[in-house]
């Protein structure tokens, strides 16, 4: 690839990062893209044969020298590089801190330094914390209830200050409970979508943290990566956070009871206590996005989990396959 955009994504090799990956590969107006990713949540193996397309750079988002290297003549930087989860954070603020706070200045301290390309970054729902006023609105107080809520909101905040200070073009996104495709199981701090699913396919009771009646926006990767793409090649500039999803509301019972249905076996249900940092609520006004993004779409939850639900018994298929033929994991 030699003409067109030159992009820069910072956890490509993640799970939105990757299908992110395949979406720019496809599109005509995207050249070089390079990917800087430690590995330290993601893996190559969700980019598949993408890989071979890219310009994999290993390494850190705290490294200068490697963020220097990668982005020299770049047009777009799309940050999602991050220690995500809630729980995580609990546990190790201090990391979580590093990683997704500073992680974000030594980003924006590098496209100042090859001259400003675009920087679409993601924040998350998580920011909002205990604000009760539903749907969340971007001009809504931001009141966060963890370390990493509190790393997402520095995330926006540093891209409207640089914004405001340098004019550097820059794009923060909310995103909300984001699933699909790509978005494994397996690690402590897995999101519910993949883990009930695997934990169904597994033939395992799923845990559902409080009473469930816990609402979340579901927003499909696919829209995720549409919306950034139309960024990239449309240079989109906000100062201020845009939220990142279409004001539908799941409970997670409602949740468990459409993946028991598309899985066909129904899922059971046990309770655990609620989970310190968790909100309880969570559902986007998306009039900030529909006004920059006009032809965003949702895609209908059932179609989504069934795109997902194929993805993980592919998965577990091929990983049986290779195992069975004698392979190692």
């Amino acid at each position: 690839m030699t003409g067109g955009l030159r992009v820069i994504v910072t956890g490509g090799a993640g799970f939105i990062g990757s299908n992110l990956i395949s979406w720019l590969l496809r599109h005509p107006a995207i050249g070089r893209i390079t990917v800087v990713d430690d590995l330290s949540t993601g893996s190559t193996s969700l980019l598949g044969g993408d890989l071979a397309d890219v310009d994999f750079r290993r390494g850190s988002v705290l490294d200068e020298g490697l963020l220097d290297a990668a982005m020299a003549g770049a047009d777009a930087v799309v940050h999602l590089a991050a220690l995500p989860s809630v729980p995580r954070s609990v546990a190790d603020p201090v990391t979580t801190h590093h990683v997704n706070a500073t992680g974000t200045l030594q980003v924006l301290e590098a496209t100042r330094r090859a001259d400003g390309p675009l920087v679409v970054a993601a924040s998350s729902s998580s920011v909002y914390g205990a604000q009760p006023v539903l749907p969340k609105v971007e001009t809504s107080r931001a009141m966060p209830l963890s370390p990493y809520a509190v790393s997402k909101l520095a995330t926006e905040a540093y891209l409207g200050a640089y914004h405001a200070c340098y004019g550097l073009p820059v794009l923060p996104l909310t995103f909300f409970n984001v699933y699909g495709p790509r978005q494994r199981a397996g690690h402590p701090y897995a999101a519910v979508v993949p883990v009930w699913i695997d934990a169904a396919l597994s033939g395992q009771p799923v845990t559902v943290h409080g009473d469930g009646t816990q609402t979340r926006d579901l927003t499909c990767v696919d829209t995720v990566c549409e919306v950034i793409t139309t960024a990239i090649t449309g240079r989109v500039v906000s100062q201020w956070p845009v939220n990142l999803a279409l004001g539908t509301r799941t409970s997670l019972l409602d949740l468990a009871g459409l993946l028991g249905e598309i899985l066909g076996t129904g899922l059971r249900v046990e309770h655990g206590p609620p989970r310190p940092g968790d909100v309880a609520h969570s559902q986007a006004a998306p009039a900030r996005l529909l006004e920059l993004f006009p032809g965003t779409r949702a895609v209908p939850l059932r179609e989504g989990l069934e795109r997902t639900v194929a993805w993980h018994r592919q998965t577990r298929s091929d990983t049986r396959s290779y195992t069975d033929a004698g392979g190692s994991r």
